[in-house]
C-alpha cells in the first residue's frame, strides 16, 4: 500500500504536533507518532482536508462581513440629526403685476419729457410726400424721391434713441423687470446659542404675510448677526441678477430647495404666516453643539450687490446692504438656520460636506 505509507509520511508531522502536548518523560511511546490516516480511505482523507480548509476559512469570512457592516453603519447619521428652522415669505405675484402695469408719466409729469415722434402723410397740396411734426403745426415739404423719407426716418430713429437713452440713464429701464436674488450664508460657533433663541423669537412673532413683516424678518436677522460678531467664523455671498421677475422667482425657489434639502427635519416654520413646529423631534444625546449655519435669501426688484466675503469687514457690509433694501423693493425673504433645536448639533464633518462654499473670516 504505497499510498498509505506516503499518506502516513505526509501527515506524520501534523500528528506529531497534534500530540505534542501529550508527550512527557513518563508516557513517551510510539503510539503518539502513529498516523490516524492508516485507517482512512483516500476519499476520506481528501474530504477531511477540504472540511478543515472550509473551517479555517469561516472565521476570515465572518470577520470580513462584520467589518463591512461596521463600515456601512454611520453612528453620526442617527445621532446627529440636522434640525432646521425656516421663516419668511414671498410676494412675487404682487411685484410682477405692479411692474408690468407700469406706464410713463403724462405730459404734466415732472420726471420725463414729452416727445412727439415724426410721422409721414400725404401733403395737402398734392406734393409727393409730407412731414408733419406735432398735431397742430404741419410743415409741407415736397419730396418726389425716397431719399427724403430715408433721411427723415433716420432722424426719427436718432430722436427715439436719444429718448430711450435719457430714460435709461435716469435709472428707470435699469430697474424695471430686473430682479436680484441675493444669498448670504454665515457659519458660527455652536456656543452662540443666543442666536438660535433670537431666530426662534423672530419666527414666533413675525407676520410673514406682509411686506412689512418680511422686512422685519430681514432686519432683525441681520441685526442679530451684527450684534454677535465674535461667533461668526465663516461666510459666503452670491448675487444673481435676472432679466425678469419670473426668472428671479425661479432662481429664488431653486436656492430655497437646495438649502431646505440639507435639513433632516424642519422643526420650526413660519412662512407666509403658515406656522408649524415639530413636537416629535428626538434630541441627540452625548454631543455638544459645534457649529451653526444661518442662510439669508432675498429677492428684490432692481439691481443690488453684495461684496465677496473675505473677512469680517465684508460680512458687516453685506449685512448692512441687506438690511437697507427698501420694503417696497422686497419680493421674497427667507431665513434658514441649522440646527434649530438647541439640543441638536452640527458637526465639523457635516459643516464641510453641506456648506463647502463658506470661507473662513
Amino acid at each position: 500500500m504505497t499510498f498509505q505509507s506516503q499518506g502516513c509520511a505526509k501527515f506524520k508531522t501534523k500528528c506529531l504536533f497534534s500530540k505534542r502536548k501529550h508527550l512527557t518523560s513518563s508516557n513517551l511511546n510510539t503510539d503518539h507518532f502513529s498516523c490516524s490516516s492508516d485507517d482512512k480511505t483516500p476519499f476520506e482523507i481528501v474530504s477531511s482536508t477540504i472540511l478543515k480548509s472550509l473551517e479555517a476559512l469561516k472565521k476570515p469570512v465572518i470577520a470580513a462581513v462584520l467589518l463591512g457592516l461596521l463600515l456601512m453603519f454611520n453612528p453620526y447619521k442617527t445621532a446627529l440629526a440636522a434640525s432646521g428652522g425656516r421663516m419668511g415669505g414671498r410676494s412675487f405675484s404682487t411685484g410682477s403685476s405692479s411692474s408690468r402695469s407700469y406706464s410713463a408719466p403724462s405730459d404734466g409729469g415732472s420726471s420725463f419729457s414729452s416727445y412727439s415722434v415724426p410721422y409721414c402723410s400725404p401733403a395737402p397740396f398734392g406734393g409727393g410726400g409730407g412731414l408733419y411734426v406735432g398735431s397742430a403745426v404741419g410743415v409741407g415739404v415736397g419730396a418726389g424721391s425716397g431719399l427724403f423719407l430715408i433721411v427723415m426716418g433716420f432722424f426719427a430713429f436718432v430722436l427715439v434713441s436719444g429718448f430711450l437713452s435719457d430714460w435709461s440713464e435716469s435709472g428707470v429701464l435699469a430697474d424695471i423687470e430686473r430682479t436680484s436674488v441675493l444669498k448670504l450664508q454665515v457659519g458660527l460657533l455652536g456656543s452662540g446659542r443666543s442666536l438660535q433663541r433670537d431666530l426662534n423669537r423672530i419666527a414666533e412673532v413675525a407676520d410673514t404675510s406682509t411686506s412689512e413683516g418680511l422686512n422685519f424678518v430681514l432686519t432683525e436677522t441681520t441685526l442679530a448677526l451684527l450684534r454677535h460678531p465674535d461667533y461668526c467664523i465663516s461666510g459666503y455671498s452670491s448675487v444673481d441678477v435676472k432679466r425678469s421677475i419670473d426668472d428671479g422667482e425661479k432662481r429664488f425657489n431653486q436656492l430655497s430647495i437646495e438649502e431646505r434639502g440639507k435639513f433632516d427635519e424642519e422643526t420650526l416654520v413660519n412662512v407666509s404666516n403658515i406656522r408649524r413646529q415639530s413636537t416629535t423631534y428626538q434630541k441627540a444625546g452625548g454631543f455638544n453643539n459645534e457649529y451653526i449655519v444661518i442662510t439669508i435669501l432675498v429677492a428684490a426688484e432692481g439691481v443690488h450687490k453684495l461684496p465677496l466675503i473675505n473677512g469680517s469687514g465684508d460680512l458687516n457690509v453685506a449685512l448692512q446692504k441687506l438690511a437697507s433694501i427698501p420694503t417696497s423693493k422686497l419680493l421674497a425673504v427667507e431665513v434658514l438656520w441649522t440646527p434649530q433645536n438647541e439640543n441638536d448639533t452640527l458637526s465639523e464633518r457635516e459643516l464641510l460636506e453641506d456648506y463647502p462654499l463658506l470661507r473662513p473670516l
